[in-house]
């Protein structure tokens, strides 16, 4: 077999166990990520480096392995964005975290999102109180939408902070 179409097949095979692998025991979303997760990050990067290229440490070899990871990721966005199947399969879908001031304790704790995190987000949205809150969604991005049920309807986005050792990650 030609070395680089085994490059190629081994980076598309390893792309797909790290999709399935994130979706299964990863986080929402990349905003996500805190220390540790950053860490494990690198470390598998580096353990899949040598399954991908197998012997082949040569310039074209790390080429062939970038252009096959940048072809797939440009392929399996495709097929997500046209079918809902593949979609649901590797994303989440929005969550509501509070309607018509009525918080959703069960979401909340499911996605592991403390109160001080909730407060801060209305916070930064311009709303006091739950109860001014028409809609509060956790978005597939990780950011934390409100909608006011104020007379002067606002909608903004929150972007969700998980670790504060990161520190802004927004800047």
């Amino acid at each position: 077999m030609n070395p680089y179409l085994d490059i190629v097949i081994r980076s598309v095979v390893v792309y797909l166990f790290m999709v399935i692998a994130l979706r299964i025991f990863g986080k929402k979303q990349l905003s996500q990520l805190n220390t540790a997760d950053v860490i494990l990050i690198l470390l598998i990067s580096n353990s899949v480096q040598n399954a991908m290229v197998g012997n082949n440490t040569s310039l074209y070899g790390g080429i062939v392995a970038a252009l096959a990871l940048f072809i797939v990721n440009f392929v399996f966005k495709k097929v997500m964005a046209k079918s809902n199947f593949i979609r649901n399969l590797v994303q989440d879908t929005p969550e509501i975290l509070i309607h018509n001031g009525k918080i959703a304790f069960a979401t909340i704790a499911k996605l592991g999102i403390t109160n001080d995190e909730l407060l801060e987000a209305m916070r930064e949205h311009g709303v006091e109180y739950y109860k001014d809150v028409k809609l509060a969604m956790f978005e597939i991005d990780g950011s934390i939408s409100i909608i006011s049920g104020t007379d002067n309807l606002r909608q903004t986005h929150h972007k969700r902070k998980i670790h504060k050792t990161l520190g802004n990650l927004n800047n």
